[in-house]
């Protein structure tokens, strides 16, 4: 890890502004650490129509935690796994970890039992925090356990629940685990109150690892781990602080996959640092359950991904806009509004009706269709970017100036550069540099070099250009461009959002094949079922418009002929295809 800091230190990351900021930036231990002695009675995060943990409630929890982690022998710098779907008790052992100065390697729920088992001998996890589930994969081999217990100091495997002990490497968990209600006693014979929390110290550093995330990753099978130091999350939290107002007692309704950068900074790190009541949504939200859920909790922020979104407006919103009179309605300038004002009050009042900041998409691009009337009905909606590497956020701008299409500007103090001889025209890879940014990626120093270009920056694999308000407009992935025979570079994203807005379609992919443009797309039976339409018709209609669209695109970017498949495409847990496996 020593090589990873000097190969960053060495790049300059911190410079300009970020420099100054660095010197200012407060510990992000040190904000959670007031939230809950400040908060102390609130509740704090509730597992959606089950328990509720107040600030006090968390803090116990940590607590038991701490006691058990000194015990078994963890110290400071030693990583822990958490390998669970999102809980509230997720949130504690999350918590626990960080504040004890261990460092966290959250695992996707997503992710194998046996990638889980490789991955936490890889980065030498001291300890694995798991759920039920996540314990039944473990145990359908034995191989999973054996892996572990040949880390060095590898002690065994705890239920996140309740701090069971399910899987123990010798003898020391089970019998500190037997006697921590005693030992927490004695240490807090009256009691734990707000005077006695005291997580942060000297001790915590900004450059200090604090997370090691593996990355999901839409073009490779491998992850790797990106290591996060204090810094990243610090800036992160105080980004959030500087663009929501107090938010105090505010709700937030937690859908997205809190061991994912983007889910764990803004539904978990910067509410529970501010006071806020976070509820956790467990399973996969359908817009039934979403809406359900929404109209419950009333957030005053909303986290999501453009496919959620997009599936309330395929079920909800555009059968309204389809029907006679709304259709024609909409056509007409003045008493279009009337049309919009109704389902935006509609959609408001499913999302609780209760929005102060609104609603934050992030992880891909919003298809144009679903944009273009969210702009039309003025919904209090905005698009962001980020990634992995910068814990996650790059850009962002708030509902009242955002831009349509872009992804804001650059969230201060991180510094954003267009790899390009003119930014504002010629598209370029989207390179960042700042507080946020990661040290590199874990027991990787070749992945590393190669992510950094040789003055710092760190390439984010992205293309881009700027407009004259420095907005952001992403284009596709340099990893997803389609060189063609002629030499034309092709962004495949650019032509799925044409496709995606076709009748019967529910998803597509654009790719490269042997000299010709490829569109794989997922037909909707459904739809077309309850249209009349019988398999065969609805893939002639599906295939006769995907052509068609070719009167709308440069020659050199053609689609040639169109696959129809039944089945979806994989997807990693923030929904975003895996497109290596479908080149």
């Amino acid at each position: 890890m020593q090589k990873l800091l000097r190969i960053q230190k060495k790049s300059g990351n911190l410079q300009s502004e970020n420099q100054s900021h660095y010197l200012l930036m407060r510990h992000f231990i040190s904000y959670f650490n007031d939230s809950v002695k400040n908060h102390w009675d609130l509740p704090a995060v509730t597992n959606f129509g089950k328990e509720t943990y107040k600030y006090s409630q968390v803090a116990e929890g940590i607590a038991r935690y701490h006691i058990l982690f000194k015990e078994v022998g963890i110290a400071k710098g030693d990583k822990v796994a958490l390998y669970a779907r999102n809980s509230a008790e997720w949130v504690i052992a999350y918590y626990a970890t960080l504040t004890y100065g261990a460092v966290t390697v959250p695992f996707l729920p997503d992710f194998l039992a046996s990638a889980v088992a490789e991955l936490s001998s890889f980065s030498e996890c001291k300890l694995l925090i798991a759920d039920d589930i996540a314990v039944k994969a473990f145990e359908e081999s034995e191989d999973n356990y054996a892996v572990l217990d040949k880390v060095n100091g590898f002690v065994g495997v705890l239920n996140v629940k309740d701090i069971s002990v399910v899987h123990a490497n010798g003898d020391t968990l089970a019998n500190v685990r037997s006697k921590l209600d005693s030992l927490y006693n004695s240490q807090y014979p009256s009691g734990l109150s707000p005077e006695m929390v005291n997580y942060y110290n000297d001790s915590f550093g900004l450059e200090d690892a604090a997370e090691i995330s593996f990355t999901s990753g839409t073009t490779s099978a491998t992850s790797k781990g990106v290591i996060l130091p204090a810094r990243s999350l610090s800036a992160n939290l105080e980004f959030g602080f500087r663009v929501v107002p107090s938010a105090v007692g505010g709700h937030i309704f937690a859908i997205l996959p809190m061991a994912h950068m983007f889910g764990q900074a803004f539904d978990v790190l910067f509410p529970l640092s501010s006071g806020c009541h976070v509820f956790v949504m467990p399973g996969k939200p359908t817009p039934a359950r979403l809406l359900g859920g929404l109209a419950v909790v009333k957030p005053f922020m909303f986290l999501t991904v453009p496919l959620v979104i997009e599936k309330i407006f395929k079920s909800k919103v555009f059968p309204a806009t389809r029907k006679f009179p709304a259709k024609l309605l909409l056509k007409i300038p003045g008493l279009d509004r009337i049309v919009l004002n109704k389902i935006k009050k509609s959609l408001l009042n499913a999302f609780g009706n209760n929005f102060t900041v609104g609603v934050i998409i992030g992880g891909a691009a919003l298809n144009r269709e679903v944009e273009n009337l969210l702009k039309r009905m003025k919904f209090p909606y905005t698009v962001g970017y980020g990634m992995t590497e910068c814990g996650p956020l790059i850009s962002y701008r708030d509902k009242s100036e955002y831009v349509k299409y872009s992804c804001g500007t650059r969230a201060k103090p991180i510094e954003l550069r267009i790899d390009s001889a003119n930014p504002r025209r010629v598209l370029g890879e989207i390179q960042v540099k700042g507080d946020a940014v990661m040290l590199g990626y874990y027991n990787n120093e070749e992945a590393t070099k190669v992510a950094f270009t040789k003055d710092g920056w760190l390439r984010t694999g992205d293309m881009g250009v700027l407009d004259n308000r420095d907005n952001l407009y992403i284009k596709g992935r340099c990893k997803n461009m389609i060189l063609t025979g002629s030499g034309q570079n092709i962004y495949p994203e650019e032509i799925e959002d044409k496709i995606n807005n076709l009748p019967y379609v529910i998803e597509s992919l654009v790719v490269g094949r042997k000299n010709a443009i490829v569109a794989l797309v997922v037909a909707d039976y459904e739809a077309g079922k309850k249209a009349g339409l019988s398999e065969e018709e609805v893939n002639k209609v599906v295939n006769e418009n995907v052509l068609a669209l070719n009167s709308e695109l440069a020659a050199y970017s053609k689609i040639g002929y169109t696959e129809i498949r039944k089945e979806q495409f994989e997807k990693t847990p923030k929904q975003s295809i895996r497109r290596f496996m479908y080149n």
